[in-house]
């Protein structure tokens, strides 16, 4: 397995949406300062997070601190400018008055970073991924991969990766590229563990780090309640209720299912790390707190004896 950052509690990405602009916000800083307090250096970012904020913002709260002591992911795919028409389904608000334009090319790779290092104030970057190229395979194996291998042999980047909500592309990639890692986002969860059958056997064959994020599922698994959210969009009745009998499970045990949520994923010998998303320094101390919560391993057993986890879902121990 190759090491694509420090096994951490959580690596606090600073996905700040829906929030004000301003690139001193107290808010976001200080929830980028605790999580350096609290000993977590694993920072996963992306140029759409805000739109070029998020990197900003990122940059000004790491700037002071050692390089050497911390990993920074970012991301390409998608380049920021003013004539570019707003992307569907995306809903920052308060941020600087660019768009995002899907570009898997060589050429736009090579500018995405460069713009990147900009906003970042930072030169060197140890993780780029692939972003979300869904509907872009061929360009995004033909022209960005190509692109970052370029950038790893020359030493200017630590490691390839690909971030995407699904398996079976990144299932794709690991088949076709020598990728270090992959951002799996909501696809190896308490919930959803479609990546079990397939991906994540192949990467472990391959060498290839999964760094699990989405652990909650858009919300679903911090309070599974009608009008949850999951995958972005509203639950159905068959998950709230899915996510509620787990909930159940988790408070006879007396474990937080947040807790739960966090921890499952690194059960699996092919995930490194998990990322949480964190707008402030309290959800941040939270998650800290859940990652920290002693689990018994008869909660995991019991997930799996009422079929609410696969027989073969690995669990931590």
């Amino acid at each position: 397995m190759r090491d694509v950052g420090k096994r951490t509690s959580c690596a606090c990405a600073p996905r700040i949406r829906v929030v004000t602009a301003g690139l001193s916000s107290p808010r976001s800083l200080r929830a980028i300062e605790r999580s350096w307090e609290l000993g977590l250096r694993f920072f996963d970012t992306a140029p759409l997070y805000g739109h070029g904020l998020a990197e900003q913002r990122l940059g000004k709260a790491l700037g002071g601190k050692p390089r050497g002591e911390f990993t920074l992911a970012t991301k390409v795919g998608r380049l920021l400018r003013a004539d570019a028409p707003p992307e569907p389904g995306q809903n920052f608000h308060g941020v600087p008055p660019v768009n995002p334009v899907f570009d898997f090319s060589y050429d736009g790779v090579m500018r995405s970073v460069e713009e990147s290092r900009q906003r970042l104030g930072i030169e060197r970057l140890d993780i780029l991924h692939i972003h979300d190229p869904d509907n872009h395979y061929e360009q995004a194996i033909d022209g960005a991969y190509r692109a970052l291998d370029r950038l790893r042999s020359d030493g200017v980047i630590g490691a390839v990766g690909a971030g995407m909500n699904q398996a079976e592309m990144l299932t794709r990639f690991a088949r076709d590229g020598d990728f270090d890692c992959f951002l799996l986002a909501g696809r190896y969860t308490l919930l959803d563990q479609v990546a079990l059958k397939e991906l994540l056997p192949l990467c472990l064959d391959r060498g290839v780090a999964i760094i699990a994020a989405g652990v909650f599922n858009s919300g679903i698994l911090t309070e599974p309640k009608p009008g949850a959210r999951y995958n972005y969009r509203p639950a159905s009745d068959a998950l709230v209720e899915r996510a509620q009998r787990i909930q159940a499970v988790c408070e006879r045990h007396g474990v937080p299912l947040r807790a739960a949520a966090v921890q499952f994923p690194l059960g699996h010998p092919a995930v490194q790390t998990v990322v949480v998303g964190c707008r402030s320094a309290e959800q941040v101390e939270d998650t800290v707190r859940m990652f920290e919560t002693p689990i018994p391993s008869s909660l995991w057993d019991a997930l799996k004896t009422k079929r609410l986890l696969p027989d073969d879902a690995p669990t931590p121990s």
